[in-house]
């Protein structure tokens, strides 16, 4: 039988702080030091703390880092979970925050169990996410640089007669307009650029989405969502990207959950205050994979 350990990672983008609890609550726990966040040493790090045999459980935080140290890890053979950073368990009125405490913690509180995975998307599945997500982000610079481009036009009185815009009859009005000054003109005409500049990302984007999604493997997913009356193209994809596989979810109050839509509360006694939408979506992992034990992969 093997001895489990602990690993706390508290990840940056040039270096990584670890630490180690041993055995059960109670056992040793000690920061073992600060290692570069670089794929070969962190291979070299997995390969020392497994020279005993022990069962690996590494943890860290989600962030700006990603999942790539979760995929090399469990590459290697070993269990890892990725922690929601907002459902870590802080004690009351810690004032001192450190690289080092904060492994020491996650080490800590992965060995007593008080740690909540998230899910962790596969390779394909993040490369979709990050597609549909950079469709979102052209649409807000869409936003902006029509936001821009009326904001110039207010002020001079140019202002569009009928009720609604950037329809056909607001571009062909857009294309009317004609300022006195040079210099004018020329601002007018650059943000109508940028605009154009910016919808034809966003429309790109959009077919590129779609050329892409028949060889995903969640395609049938999207197409079932979008089976909802009122649920478009986009809608779906998007939705399909950020929660993965509904079959994670084991009822519609777990997947509410997950999206951030359960209602809050703040009760004490006979006092009973029920509030709005708490607005904070974790992709938690309901289902964890069993642990790997001392048999990493060659």
């Amino acid at each position: 039988m093997h001895d489990n350990t602990f690993i706390g990672l508290d990840v940056h983008k040039a270096t990584i702080s670890v630490a180690v609890a041993q055995g059960e609550r109670g056992g040793e726990v000690r920061h073992w030091g600060t290692v570069a966040h670089r794929p070969a040493h962190i291979q070299k790090l997995v390969e020392k703390l497994w020279a005993d045999g022990s069962c690996l459980h590494f943890c860290y935080e989600t962030g700006p880092c990603g999942y790539g140290l979760h995929r090399q890890i469990v590459d290697l053979g070993h269990d890892c979970i990725v922690v929601a950073p907002s459902l870590i368990p802080v004690k009351a009125g810690d004032g001192v925050k450190t690289d080092r405490r904060d492994s020491v913690m996650l080490a800590k509180l992965h060995r007593a169990g008080e740690l909540t995975a998230v899910w962790v998307p596969d390779a394909a599945h993040e490369a979709m996410r990050n597609l549909v997500r950079a469709r979102a982000t052209a649409m807000r610079v869409t936003g902006k640089a029509r936001q821009h481009l009326q904001g110039f036009l207010l002020p001079h009185g140019r202002i569009y007669p009928g009720k609604k815009g950037w329809t056909g009859a607001y571009r062909r009005w857009l294309a009317t307009v004609r300022f006195t000054h040079p210099a004018q003109q020329i601002v007018l005409q650059d943000y109508i650029d940028a605009v154009a500049d910016a919808e034809a990302r966003v429309e790109r984007l959009t077919g590129q989405i779609a050329d892409l999604l028949p060889n995903w493997s969640l395609a049938p997913v999207v197409d079932a969502v979008q089976a909802m009356r009122g649920v478009g193209f986009i809608d779906a994809v998007t939705v399909v990207a950020e929660v993965g596989d509904f079959q994670h979810f084991d009822n519609p109050r777990q997947l509410m959950a997950c999206l951030g839509l359960t209602p809050s509360e703040h009760s004490s006694g006979t006092s009973v205050r029920r509030g709005g939408l708490a607005r904070r979506a974790h992709l938690v992992r309901l289902r964890p994979k069993s642990s790997p034990c001392g048999h990493p992969a060659q």
